[in-house]
């Protein structure tokens, strides 16, 4: 009697696991699948985002070209607005060649100005890159270091005082920070200018005094948050068993803070500087105000008062990609500073 085949187990029958890379079954690379499934909800908040802004400052109720010009325009006037912003066209039609201009880099003509609107808004750009750039370093270095003395120093005197102060600065509103700034720094002591102007062609580079109260009213908002998190991450790593396990080694308060407490408080800190890195991207058009900054939110709210609608499709879909860069980053540094999460399983 000959023996046939063994029958095919339900198991060997099975489809490989969710999240296999090929053949093998092995689970795909956690920061590769990370980055792809970020990247396309990314690609199409942006396309939502381009969609929005377009009909929303364009095809709503009413006639557009009327509201920018005024009641006082001559029909001809209306007649070169409506061609210039496709309002002659189809609304699909008219989105679709915005949309193919902004892919090929042209965003259209300011109607203020009468310049190109990249040209318009990119050295203003690079003023709000250098603020918030500037203001992420400081209030990032600035928050962990008081945090980790904080935890270090909890529950005594120096940490209730932290607390207190840094619980008080995150109630209150960048614009109320920056008028006290203000009246300190520039009207009492007329340490530095109350408003920053910059000449026709220079960059903020070349007058870094006008960046000081701006950036100094950024970091006393920002820094209550990463200090709050970080003295809690450390507080929570300080007390963790490794911790504890360490220390009873003989391990030194540097060691335990800077070899373990650290490294593992890290992750909800990043995460929280993220934040505040989107936040600064909104919270930067009040301080710009405040101060006449030259950036990009001083220019939003410029084209919005003069019904510069390419200048405001232009600025908001900007923001809108550094919002979604911004989050694909943080999550890729939470990641890797995860090792249970960022390594294959």
């Amino acid at each position: 009697m000959s023996i046939g085949h063994a029958p095919t187990t339900a198991t060997e029958q099975a489809p490989p696991p969710a999240g296999a890379d090929g053949p093998s079954g092995r689970a795909a690379h956690p920061v590769r699948s990370m980055l792809a499934h970020r990247g396309v909800s990314g690609l199409f908040s942006v396309i939502a985002v381009a969609i929005i802004v377009y009909f929303a400052t364009l095809v709503l109720p009413g006639d557009a070209a009327q509201a920018i010009l005024g009641k006082q325009a001559t029909p001809q006037r209306l007649a070169l607005l409506r061609h210039q912003l496709h309002l002659d066209q189809p609304p699909w039609e008219g989105f679709l060649h915005w949309a193919g201009g902004a892919l090929h880099g042209d965003f259209g003509t300011s109607l203020v100005n009468q310049q190109s609107v990249t040209s318009l808004v990119g050295p203003r750009l690079l003023n709000s890159l250098a603020l918030v750039l500037l203001t992420a370093v400081i209030s990032s270095v600035l928050g962990v270091v008081l945090g980790a003395i904080s935890a270090l120093r909890a529950d005594k005197a120096s940490d209730h005082v932290m607390s207190s102060v840094a619980l008080v600065a995150s109630a209150l509103p960048e614009f109320v920070v920056g008028i006290f700034v203000v009246l300190i720094l520039a009207v009492e002591i007329k340490a530095f200018p109350a408003i920053s102007i910059l000449p026709p062609g220079e960059t903020i580079w070349q007058q870094p005094n006008e960046l000081v109260l701006p950036v100094l009213t950024l970091v006393i908002v920002t820094t209550p948050y990463v200090f709050r998190m970080s003295r809690a991450s450390i507080l929570e790593a300080l007390h963790s068993d490794y911790a504890e396990l360490a220390q009873l080694k003989g391990a030194s308060p540097a060691r335990l803070l800077f070899r373990h407490a650290l490294p593992n408080s890290m992750a909800p800190t990043v995460q929280v500087i993220g934040l505040n890195l989107l936040y600064l991207a909104g919270g930067i058009v009040l301080v710009e105000t405040v101060f006449q900054y030259p950036g990009v939110g001083l220019a939003l709210v410029n084209a919005i008062d003069a019904r510069d609608v390419p200048t405001i499709q232009f600025i908001v879909l900007v923001l809108a990609v550094f919002y979604v860069l911004l989050n694909i980053l943080t999550d890729l540094i939470v990641l890797l500073l995860t090792p249970r999460r960022r390594l294959p399983r």
